[in-house]
């Protein structure tokens, strides 16, 4: 059986724009982050970042594939 590590990034280069890109829609969604450790926010509060993330990145895939 193989194991993997799902904190492996796919694409390392991404993440100064993601990360860019959560501290954008959590203040889009009115959470309160802080540069560095953030465990400290309740897990409704993290869970409405990351939705938000998601929802915004489908957005733009169909978004994307309706533009072609």
């Amino acid at each position: 059986m193989s194991t993997s590590n799902s904190n492996k990034k796919l694409v390392p280069e991404a993440m100064d724009s993601l990360e860019k890109f959560k501290y954008e829609v959590a203040s889009e969604v009115g959470v309160n982050l802080k540069n560095g450790y953030n465990g400290n926010i309740s897990a409704k509060d993290a869970g409405k970042i990351g939705g938000n993330m998601v929802k915004k990145m489908i957005q733009q895939a169909e978004n994307h594939m309706i533009g072609k």
